[in-house]
């Protein structure tokens, strides 16, 4: 974790947010190169949703949240952790991860009884702060996908099964931060709700689970170092029949890095009216609940129905920590120095090629150079930079800790040949290839 901590902050990929004044606990900033490589797994997850799927759409829905739809969700009365006080040293802990009854920060054992702590955050709406007029920072996306049930359903006439997906900020008021930005207070969630009839979604959880196991290899992340937990009933929450945590091997231990949850009819039902007519298996509703009936007609049967839903959540963050643990190495080369390189799939990494003139105070070499490079650009596969520094072997390291696939040298060939010098970010082997071919070129490097 430290070389990751150290590589992410060396050459911009995270930094602690407000670190001039000291920083804030559980916050970070995602800098120059993260925040492309959180775009591009963020890209990747939507077109495996969106753009492979006809029958999913996507949303983009409010971070503030009605205090009512969290009310209905059971959030209010159950998002919450068990929250211990070290009288030794003053310290807070979540109670369900202390070691043997001992304060983390001190080793005392004297702690007091656990009480509920709730995760969301609340801030005020509107001029007057009364204490009424107020509405939560969302604790996760899904909520806003089900009170839009309806009007996904009506404006693009979908029919079962089929599924609503969005990327968004979520935020929980952690008691205990820790280890980077695996477990932080403000993060980014993609989540898919799919709608099932009812019956069917004990097929759909496990194929839903297999399709999420295959996603995340193709972004990097070695099968062999996830395995599933099947969550014990006890553990299971409020409006969960069955969870698959997807359970990876981070630099600080095996923890959860995506779960596949089946929620029933939960949500739906408890944010719709007429229960009893549509026999939901939901909360009791009361005169401030939703005049809404969230339900939609079975094409074979006619009838209506609330569906049951399947949702694979993951959290951005905690994507980018285990890909990023996996494309890290350090290999010795034969000249006895040691590199790092980043080797992450080429769709992911925050610059696709760089283009280097061998001598930056030659205006030939520099000028064919930004013409590459602002021919490259305009393949729209992600960032293409110039890399004018003049020193062509420090080029290559820092683009191999930064994971760049490609590097290009325009050099004095170049001039006379229109030929570039390519370097394979993995391999070191050199080749030269035609200007005029790079392109092509580069579209299979980072499409495979």
């Amino acid at each position: 974790m430290d070389d990751l901590v150290s590589l992410c902050k060396r050459r911009g990929f995270i930094f602690q947010s407000g670190e001039i004044y000291g920083g804030m606990q559980g916050m970070y900033d995602f800098g120059p190169l993260g925040v492309e490589l959180k775009n591009n797994l963020k890209q990747a997850w939507w077109s495996s949703m969106i753009y492979e799927n006809d029958n999913i759409e996507g949303l983009d829905a409010s971070i503030l949240s009605n205090p009512t739809v969290l009310k209905y969700s059971g959030h209010e009365d159950t998002f919450s952790d068990p929250m211990v006080d070290c009288r030794e040293c003053k310290s807070r802990w979540r109670s369900d991860l202390l070691e043997d009854d001992k304060c983390p920060g001190c080793g005392s054992k004297d702690l007091t009884e656990p009480r509920p702590f709730n995760l969301m955050f609340k801030t005020n709406v509107g001029p007057i702060d009364d204490g009424d007029s107020f509405a939560y920072l969302r604790p996760e996306t899904a909520q806003q996908i089900f009170t839009n049930f309806k009007n996904v359903v009506d404006s693009s006439s979908k029919t079962l099964p089929f599924g609503i997906a969005q990327i968004g900020k979520a935020f929980r008021n952690e008691i205990t931060p820790r280890n980077f930005i695996f477990r932080v207070r403000e993060f980014e969630q993609m989540e898919l709700e799919f709608f099932v009839i009812p019956g069917t979604d004990e097929e759909w959880h496990k194929k839903w689970v297999e399709i999420r196991l295959s996603w995340w290899e193709q972004q990097g992340v070695c099968s062999e170092n996830i395995e599933l937990y099947d969550v014990p009933k006890d553990e299971l929450a409020h409006y969960s029949k069955g969870t698959i945590d997807v359970m990876y091997k981070f630099p600080h231990g095996l923890e959860e890095l995506e779960g596949i949850a089946n929620r029933t009819d939960f949500d739906l039902g408890s944010h719709t009216k007429n229960q009893e007519e549509l026999n939901i298996s939901a909360n009791v509703m009361d005169n401030n609940s939703s005049n809404t009936r969230l339900a939609i007609q079975d094409q074979e049967t006619n009838k209506w129905v609330v569906p049951f839903v399947i949702e694979p959540s993951a959290g951005v963050e905690r994507g980018i920590l285990a890909i990023m643990n996996e494309a890290y190495n350090l290999e010795q080369l034969d000249n006895g120095k040691e590199r790092i390189v980043l080797k992450l799939k080429p769709h992911l990494s925050p610059i696709k090629a760089a283009v280097i003139p061998l001598k930056k105070n030659n205006e030939d070499l520099v000028n064919l150079a930004k013409n590459v490079k602002n021919s490259l650009q305009k393949l729209n596969l992600g960032r293409i930079i110039l890399e004018n520094t003049g020193n062509i072997g420090k080029g290559y390291r820092r683009h191999d800790e930064i994971g760049t696939p490609l590097c290009i040298t325009i050099d004095f060939d170049s001039l006379e040949n229109q030929t570039a010098t390519v370097r394979d970010r993995d391999t070191m082997l050199q080749e030269t290839i035609a200007i005029e071919n790079l392109q092509d070129y580069l579209i299979k490097k980072i499409n495979g």
